[in-house]
């Protein structure tokens, strides 16, 4: 339980630091509080480590690609960002920041991908009004934006879920690897009553 509280307090301190921030022309803030806590964070997972790395490399992808068709698209922008290229490098730390509380504190979404997605459809929109009354995201009038943004996270959430579930899987050849080769020419024993051992080649 404690893990899953120090986890969920320090994505609140992410999105806050990152938000405020950028509203506040210090756009750096945001991804220092992340890469803090990612020292902190990937340490303390243990062998799930790598696993954990590669998730928040892949989640930084898909949260620029998410951000940057929606900046291309017209339906959010970034008020004083002098950053060219689609989404900015805060709103792309934010995302790792995000994908780091799947493994602790939104666990329990794990494998519920209809949940997953309603959560999306609903939070991602009302986190990118949040941060637009802070200062930090413009939204166009009318809820086109609002739609297209849940839509967004609607898809990516359950995508997010389901590629940490496949990077968590062992291989297939791992529990034949444990167990080691059989020689198919090895004959086998079959012990009978009374003592006497049947062998057969299989």
């Amino acid at each position: 339980m404690l893990p899953s509280l120090v986890n969920f307090a320090a994505y609140q301190a992410t999105w806050f630091a990152s938000v405020l921030g950028a509203a506040a022309g210090v756009p750096w803030l945001g991804p220092a509080v992340v890469a803090l806590w990612m020292g902190g964070h990937l340490p303390a997972l243990g062998g799930e480590r790598g696993v954990e790395w590669r998730m928040l490399l892949i989640a930084a992808a898909l949260g620029y690609t998410v951000d940057s068709l929606l900046v291309l698209g017209g339906w959010i922008s970034f008020p004083g960002e002098s950053w060219a290229w689609g989404s900015p490098p805060w709103m792309v730390t934010l995302w790792i920041g995000f994908a780091a509380t799947l493994s602790r504190s939104l666990r329990w979404l794990n494998g519920r991908y209809g949940v997953a997605a309603v959560l999306g459809l609903a939070g991602g929109p009302a986190a990118y009004y949040a941060g637009a009354r802070l200062g930090a995201v413009e939204l166009p009038p009318g809820f086109d934006s609002e739609l297209r943004i849940g839509l967004a996270w609607a898809t990516a959430l359950p995508v997010l879920l389901r590629i940490r579930a496949a990077l968590a899987r062992p291989p297939v050849h791992a529990a034949g690897a444990a167990a080691g080769p059989r020689d198919p020419a090895r004959p086998t024993g079959r012990r009978r009553a009374g003592g006497e051992v049947r062998h057969e080649r299989r």
